[in-house]
């Protein structure tokens, strides 16, 4: 029996400051409540990260107005200080996120694998736009 791959996703940014900052702004919940959204009506009003293989993350994910909040969480499998992380959302969905030096600048790099609701441009948009969010939040601090 074969199984189906489902189709991978990759979004990136290059972020102006050093990567041991970029590494504590991306995975401290403190931090994370802060830049975790998409766009100005959503917001993620909490954060639980176990940064460690085995550990799992839970960022509460909602519409400002209250219509509608979801939990982005999963499980990590694989954590490299200031370089890589691997992990596994609750559907079993694959996510890498590199995380490369560059001088005084950092390359942070996403492949994750898309769902099966919306289209690959929605997803892509969206989690690039969350990404987006987080370079300019580490950039004004």
């Amino acid at each position: 029996m074969t199984t189906a791959t489902k189709p991978t996703i990759t979004i990136g940014t290059t972020i102006n400051a050093p990567v041991e900052k970029v590494w504590a702004y991306y995975n401290t919940p403190e931090h994370i409540v802060n830049w975790n959204n998409a766009s100005d009506d959503w917001h993620t009003p909490s954060s639980k990260n176990d940064l460690k293989v085995g550990g799992r993350f839970v960022h509460h994910m909602a519409a400002k107005d209250g219509s509608f909040s979801f939990d982005f969480s999963g499980t990590y499998e694989k954590v490299e200080a200031n370089k890589l992380l691997e992990y596994v959302l609750d559907d079993t969905r694959r996510v890498t996120t590199t995380f490369e030096k560059q001088g005084n600048e950092t390359v942070v790099t996403t492949v994750f694998e898309a769902e099966g609701t919306h289209s690959l441009e929605m997803q892509e948009a969206g989690w690039q736009a969350i990404l987006n969010n987080f370079k300019k939040y580490v950039e004004a601090h």
